[in-house]
Formats: C-alpha cells, sequence, structure tokens
C-alpha cells in the first residue's frame, strides 16, 4: 500500500514537470517568431511588446547556436520586408501566421500593411 502511494506521488511529480515543459515552445516555433519580429521591424506594425516579452523569456533557456539563429532570423526579416517586390506576401505572412507571435499587434494597422 505504501508502495503505492508512493509510486502515484513520483507519477504526479512526473506528470507535472512535463506539463511546465511543454509550457515553452519549440525551437523552430522561436526561429518563426524570431523571422516575425523581423518583419514586424520592417513593416512597421505597431505594438510588438508582448512578442518582446516572449522572445525574452524564451531565450532564456536556449542552445547558444538557437539563439544566434535566431538573431539571424531577425535580420532576414528585416531583409526582407525591405524588398519591396514581396511586400504583399510579407504582410499576409504577417497578418496570417505571426499573428500567434505577435498577439493581435499588427491588427492596430492592418490598414497601412494591406497595400
Amino acid at each position: 500500500m505504501k508502495a503505492a502511494a508512493m509510486l502515484l506521488v513520483a507519477l504526479s511529480f512526473a506528470t507535472s514537470g512535463a506539463a511546465a515543459a511543454s509550457a515553452r515552445i519549440t525551437d523552430l516555433d522561436y526561429l518563426k517568431a524570431n523571422r516575425c519580429r523581423g518583419l514586424a521591424e520592417g513593416l512597421g506594425v505597431g505594438d510588438t511588446a508582448s512578442l518582446d516579452a516572449m522572445l525574452k523569456t524564451e531565450a532564456r533557456n536556449r542552445n547558444d547556436v538557437i539563439l544566434q539563429r535566431g538573431q539571424e532570423e531577425l535580420a532576414r526579416g528585416k531583409r526582407d520586408a525591405a524588398k519591396p517586390d514581396i511586400k504583399e506576401r510579407l504582410t499576409a505572412e504577417v497578418n496570417g501566421p505571426c499573428m500567434a507571435y505577435l498577439g493581435g499587434a499588427g491588427a492596430g494597422k492592418s490598414g497601412a500593411l494591406s497595400r
């Protein structure tokens, strides 16, 4: 009986740790969020504070390789946003998939982005 109780306690700790770890975004999502940050800055999307806070929090436990790649994605997003021939596609990216990371930050300036 005592062993069963200890097993249940151990399992509850294991599952609570797994739940806490799942709150962290994947490395791929971290890289995508960095690209979205670069696009948002390059296209002049208003408030990116929630995205900045999320990236800062998520960077704490990342591997140096992922952090470096994140900076490269941010720079690539800024560079891409400066290209007038693909601005429409990038605006759609910011107003679509990037909204998951921006938390609706682009919605306030959608008129400025839909040119």
